[in-house]
């Protein structure tokens, strides 16, 4: 198969297109064929080697944890899919090395929920990690509840976007911080825009006076410090993005795959109730310049590389 990978830590340039061998499919996996993949951050954090600590890389290794596309084959054990089902999924293992930006990947079933049907390849692609992460610190970590003010970092990017529909649903009030060419985007979502940058935890006390209920940081450093010093005295602090949060009595968190908490996440992209926006995409072979966009950090929403499809 056709797949983007790579054989040491590096940089953008150390990402190679070519044939890799095709996946196996063990008893309690699927393969899926691919037809878009997500890019995040994380992925090229891992391709630079940031993560070895605690994840092992087995080298070559295909990137990628989020994916769309439809089931191939399903494992022996496997009853919860069929031959044609178009999927979603979060496909992280403890080590890295079977990614999804391929023509194939074999994901385990535990990874895996049935694709929207009102979303294209394209934007379910975007949804699993995102809407994952957004979802278990919203509704596990920081514990939301209706009526509850929350503060959302980069409200503009593709956490960011899906936590702020996910608070609304909760009947949360949202503030969330992003760059001015965001801010109607932000309103769109159903938040209250507030540019980062100096003076933030001014403009945020200006805001919402009485502090935050819950604080949601996923971008680190200054935001971190913001949201720390701008809490109600119970409130609640978790980062995805800087251990420093452990100093301030929050939480750092790190997304776990969960089909359950997917196949919420699908239902509610199927009502409509939470959405995503697809900034670029990309083609497989271009999967590079796909990440040396992601890591400039600007993004609206995803960046996603689609595969080629042939019935």
């Amino acid at each position: 198969m056709k797949a983007i990978s790579y054989s040491r830590y590096g940089s953008a340039d150390v990402l190679e297109y070519g044939e890799r061998p095709d996946p196996k499919v063990g008893p309690d996996s699927v393969l899926v064929k691919v037809r878009a993949a997500a890019v995040n951050p994380v992925d090229w954090k891992a391709r630079e080697g940031y993560l070895q600590a605690g994840l092992e890389a087995v080298f070559p290794v295909i990137p990628g944890w989020d994916v769309s596309g439809v089931v191939v084959q399903p494992g022996a054990a496997v009853d919860e899919f069929a031959v044609g089902d178009e999927v979603i999924g979060y496909v992280r293992e403890d080590f890295l090395s079977r990614g999804t930006f391929a023509e194939y990947v074999a994901a385990p079933v535990r990874t895996l929920a049935r694709k929207p049907l009102s979303l294209s390849f394209e934007e379910a692609a975007g949804l699993p990690l995102c809407g994952l992460t957004a979802h278990q610190v919203l509704y596990r970590t920081l514990k939301v509840q209706e009526g509850e003010t929350v503060l959302v970092h980069a409200a503009a990017g593709g956490v960011g976007s899906l936590a702020v529909q996910l608070a609304r649903h909760a009947g949360c009030r949202v503030v969330g911080t992003a760059g001015p060419h965001n801010h109607e985007y932000v309103r769109h979502l159903g938040g209250e825009p507030v540019e980062y940058g100096d003076g933030l935890a001014a403009r945020l006390r200006a805001l919402v006076p009485d502090g935050f209920d819950a604080a949601f940081d996923t971008v680190g450093g200054e935001a971190l410090r913001a949201s720390a010093d701008t809490l109600a005295p119970d409130g609640r602090l978790a980062s995805i993005a800087d251990a420093e949060v452990f100093s301030y009595g929050g939480r750092y968190a790190f997304v776990r795959p969960d089909a359950a908490d997917l196949a919420h996440l699908a239902e509610l992209a199927e009502r409509g109730i939470v959405s995503v926006h697809v900034d670029r995409v990309f083609t497989l072979e271009q999967a590079a310049d796909a990440y040396r966009l992601n890591e400039e950090g600007r993004t609206r929403g995803k960046i996603v590389v689609t595969v080629d499809w042939q019935d």
